[in-house]
């Protein structure tokens, strides 16, 4: 799955209420009971994986099928906490704080977090 994003969102969970602009290259945060999570335009939850080091992919083949990266277009500007990461192919994938970001696909809509404490080495990505 090739995700590609204008903005990641900070978010949480479960309400909609945006508490701030949104911009192209920005974050956007949006107020709710749950804390703040990292999502993608979709709204679908981001992951972070222990086995990844700073600003280096661990996740290939069944991993990454389960966990489809979130990868960044061709030339994209990061800012803020925000950067991209070269994969093995070349492709660039979002990080925050070095971290790379991936997707779970067993999240079926915007606001699951089913992939959290999967294996206890993945984790909902939180700014």
């Amino acid at each position: 799955m090739n995700i590609t994003i204008k903005s990641l969102v900070l978010a949480s969970v479960g309400l909609m209420a945006v508490s701030g602009p949104a911009a192209a290259d920005s974050a956007m945060e949006m107020a709710g009971g749950a804390g703040k999570i990292l999502v993608n335009e979709k709204n679908m939850t981001l992951y972070t994986f222990d086995k990844d080091t700073a600003g280096v992919s661990a996740c290939y083949d069944a991993c990454a099928t389960n966990w489809p990266p979130l990868m960044a277009a061709s030339g994209v500007m990061p800012s803020g906490k925000f950067s991209v990461v070269a994969r093995k192919d070349g492709a660039m994938q979002w990080a925050y704080e070095g971290k790379p970001l991936y997707l779970w696909v067993k999240d079926a809509k915007a606001g699951d977090t089913t992939g959290d404490g999967v294996n206890g080495v993945w984790h909902v990505a939180k700014p």
